[in-house]
C-alpha cells in the first residue's frame, strides 16, 4: 500500500514512525512550513519533518495545500491512501479524491465529542475523566467524517496536557495500525457519527490561561494543566502575570477569594478560590525563572491575607 502522510506534532510523530517501522511505502510527508520558534525566532523544522529526514522519506511543505501546486504534487505521488494526524489544515475535496481508498484520521477525541484542533486541551478544561482516540475517514468538515476504531484512556488525576498527548499519540499509532490492517483484509465498518452528541471546540487563546480565582478550585487546577505548554495559566500581581506551571486542588480550605493563605514552609502559595483553595507548586514571576513555588517563597514570602489578582 503506497501512503502519503500528513502530519505537523509531535502527537504526529509516532503514527508516522509507526506506518515506516512497520514496512508501508510511504511516498512522501506533507507538513505545515517551517516556523519561528523562540524569543529569537529561529526558524524550526516541524517534529515529523525531522523524522522524515532522518528516514530519506521526501517532504512537501505548503502553507495552502489546497493551491492548484500542492494539488498537482499530490497527484503526482499517485497515493492508494493518505493518512492524517494533526495535519493542521482542512483539505479539499478534490485532495481527498486523489486516494483511491481515502484518508484516514487520527483525531485525539472520542468523536464525536471534541471536534476541532484542540481536543485534549478542551477535554482537559472540561474536567473530563476520559480521554482517547478515533480513526475516521475524512471528509469535507472539520472531523465529521464516519468513524472506524476508538481506544479510550482514563485521564489521571494529576495530568497535563503534554503529558495527556504523548499518551494518546501512542494509542493513535497503534490504533491507526490496526484501522488499516482491517482495511486492508476488507474488514473495517465505518460508522456515522451522531450530530447530536457532537462537540466543536476552537482553536486556543492566551486569554483562556488567565486564572479568576472567584472559580472553583478544581477547575482552576484543571484549567492549569490543560494549558501546558500552551498557551500556559497565569494570574496577575503587580509587576505583570505571574505564570503558573503546576498545582494542586485544596478543596477543604477556604477563605477570600484571590487571598493568600496561610502555609507551611514546604508549602507552594495557596490561595482561596471560590470554592476550596488553589495551591501553586510552581510558578515564574516576571523576570524570574520557573521554579517551584516554596523554593521562591523562601526569598520573597507573599504574606496571608495579600489578595492577588484573579
Amino acid at each position: 500500500m503506497r501512503v502519503v502522510f500528513m502530519g505537523t506534532p509531535e502527537f504526529a510523530v509516532p503514527s508516522f514512525k509507526a506506518l515506516l517501522e512497520k514496512g508501508y511505502e510511504v511516498a512522501a510527508l506533507v507538513t505545515q512550513p517551517d516556523r519561528p520558534v523562540g524569543r529569537k525566532q529561529t526558524l524550526t523544522p516541524p517534529p515529523t519533518k525531522l523524522l522524515a529526514l532522518e528516514r530519506n522519506v521526501p517532504v512537501l511543505q505548503f502553507e495552502k495545500l489546497r493551491v492548484r501546486a500542492g494539488r498537482e504534487a499530490l497527484e503526482a505521488l499517485k497515493p492508494d491512501l493518505m493518512v492524517t494526524a494533526a495535519f493542521g489544515q482542512i483539505l479539499s475535496q478534490r485532495i481527498l479524491d486523489i486516494p483511491p481508498m481515502g484518508v484516514v484520521n487520527v483525531h485525539a477525541s472520542l468523536l464525536p465529542k471534541y471536534r476541532g484542533p484542540a481536543p485534549i486541551n478542551w477535554c482537559l478544561l472540561n474536567g473530563e475523566k476520559k480521554a482517547g482516540v478515533t480513526t475516521m475517514f475524512t471528509e469535507r468538515g472539520v472531523d465529521t467524517g464516519p468513524m472506524l476504531l476508538k481506544a479510550e484512556t482514563d485521564i489521571l488525576p494529576d495530568e497535563d496536557a503534554a503529558q495527556l498527548t504523548e499518551r494518546l499519540s501512542h494509542m493513535g499509532a497503534e490504533l491507526l495500525l490496526q484501522t488499516l490492517s482491517a482495511l486492508e483484509k476488507g474488514t473495517l465498518k465505518a460508522v456515522p457519527q451522531n450530530e447530536e452528541d457532537a462537540s466543536y471546540y476552537p482553536m486556543l487563546t492566551r486569554e483562556l490561561g488567565h486564572l479568576d480565582f472567584h472559580e472553583n478550585c478544581v477547575r482552576l487546577h484543571d484549567r492549569v494543566r490543560a494549558l501546558q505548554p500552551w498557551p500556559g495559566a497565569y494570574f496577575e500581581r503587580e509587576g505583570g502575570a505571574v505564570k503558573v506551571f503546576r498545582t494542586r486542588a485544596l478543596p477543604e480550605k477556604s477563605g477570600t477569594p484571590g487571598q493568600v493563605l496561610p502555609s507551611g514552609p514546604k508549602d507552594g502559595l495557596v490561595i482561596a478560590c471560590g470554592r476550596g483553595a488553589l495551591e501553586v507548586l510552581e510558578m515564574q514571576v516576571p523576570g524570574g525563572k520557573r521554579m517551584r513555588a516554596a523554593d521562591y517563597l523562601r526569598g520573597k514570602p507573599i504574606l496571608p491575607g495579600t489578595l492577588l489578582g484573579g
